[in-house]
C-alpha cells in the first residue's frame, strides 16, 4: 500500500487499536533514512531515543545527551516521517529540575523539531508534570519500569538493563503508577522491562496502550524496537551472525572492503559515472 492512501496515526487511533487487540509497532530511528524506512515499513509510532549517543555516537550512558542534541536528531527524523506518529525522549534533566523545565523542554521538542508525543523516563515520580505538560496542549508518553535512567534506583547497572525483569512482588506498585500516569493524562505507556507477570495486569488496568521494548513480550499492546537493533547494524556483527532480521552490518562492511578494494586498484566504482 503507497504512503498516500494509508491514514495518518493518530493519539485517538492507537487507543482504539488496543480497544480492538491491534498491536502497535514502535521503531526508534535517528536520522532521516532510517525514519524514512520506519514510516514505509508501517511503524505506528516512530520514536527518538535518549539512547542515540550510546548506539550511535559510542557515549557511556545515555544520561549525557542534552536536549539540543536531542533537537537535531529529533528534526532529522521529522522531515522522514509522514505517516506515523513522532515521539521525542527527553534527555535526563529537564524533568528532574522541575515542572517549569519539563514544560519549557516539550515545548522546545514540539515548536522546534515538530513532535507528536514527548516520552518521559520516569514520569510516574512526576505526575504533576505530566499533568502541566498536557495542559499545555502537548501529548504525553510516559517511561515506567526500569529504564536507563531509572535503573539505578533498582540496583541495576544501565548495561545489564536490558535483561532485567521487574520483580513480582512490585505488581501492586507498578498497577498504581500506570494508573497515575493514566489519570494525570498521559496518551499511552512505555513499560520498560514489565515481564509476562505484571506486564498483563498492568495493560489490563488502564484504558491507555501499553508498550514495551526491553524485556517486552505479546502481553503488551505493542512493542519498542530500535531500528538498528532490529537490522543487526552494528559493527561486532562483522564477526559474528546476530539473531535480528538482517545483518546489515556485514553486509556494509563487505561493501567497503570491496570499494577499497576497486579505488586502490584504479577500478571504476560503482554507482559513479
Amino acid at each position: 500500500m503507497s504512503m498516500g492512501t494509508t491514514p495518518k496515526v493518530t493519539v485517538p487511533s492507537l487507543r482504539a487499536m488496543k480497544a480492538a487487540g491491534e498491536k502497535s509497532v514502535c521503531f526508534v530511528a535517528w536520522d532521516y533514512q532510517m525514519a524514512q524506512l520506519a514510516d514505509r515499513a508501517g511503524a505506528d509510532i516512530v520514536s527518538v531515543g535518549d539512547t542515540v549517543g550510546v548506539n550511535l555516537w559510542g557515549q557511556a550512558h545515555p544520561l549525557e545527551i542534552t536536549l539540543d542534541e536531542l533537537l537535531v536528531v529529533a528534526k532529522a527524523v521529522r522531515r522522514g516521517v509522514q505517516r506515523a506518529l513522532l515521539s521525542a525522549d527527553f534527555p535526563f534533566g529537564p524533568l528532574q529540575e522541575g515542572t517549569a523545565t519539563a514544560v519549557r523542554a516539550a515545548v522546545r521538542l514540539v515548536k522546534e523539531a515538530g513532535v507528536d508525543l514527548v516520552k518521559l523516563d520516569g514520569a510516574s515520580q512526576h505526575p504533576e508534570a505530566v499533568e502541566a505538560i498536557t495542559r499545555a496542549g502537548i501529548p504525553v508518553f510516559p517511561q515506567f519500569g526500569i529504564t536507563p535512567q531509572t535503573s539505578l534506583k533498582y540496583g541495576i547497572e544501565y548495561s545489564a538493563a536490558s535483561s532485567a525483569q521487574v520483580p513480582d512482588e512490585m505488581l501492586e506498585q507498578l498497577v498504581t503508577e500506570a494508573k497515575r500516569l493514566e489519570a494525570a493524562g498521559a496518551v499511552a505507556l512505555n513499560f520498560t522491562n514489565s515481564g509476562p507477570v505484571v506486564g498483563p495486569v498492568v495493560v489490563d488496568a488502564v484504558d491507555i496502550p501499553v508498550l514495551g521494548g526491553f524485556g517486552g513480550g505479546p502481553w503488551l499492546d505493542g512493542r519498542i524496537r530500535m531500528v538498528t537493533a532490529a537490522i543487526g547494524y552494528d559493527a561486532g556483527n562483522v564477526d559474528k551472525e546476530p539473531d535480528t532480521y538482517a545483518n546489515v552490518a556485514k553486509v556494509a562492511y563487505d561493501a567497503l572492503v570491496e570499494c577499497a578494494s576497486d579505488i586502490r586498484g584504479a577500478r571504476k566504482l560503482r554507482g559513479q559515472k
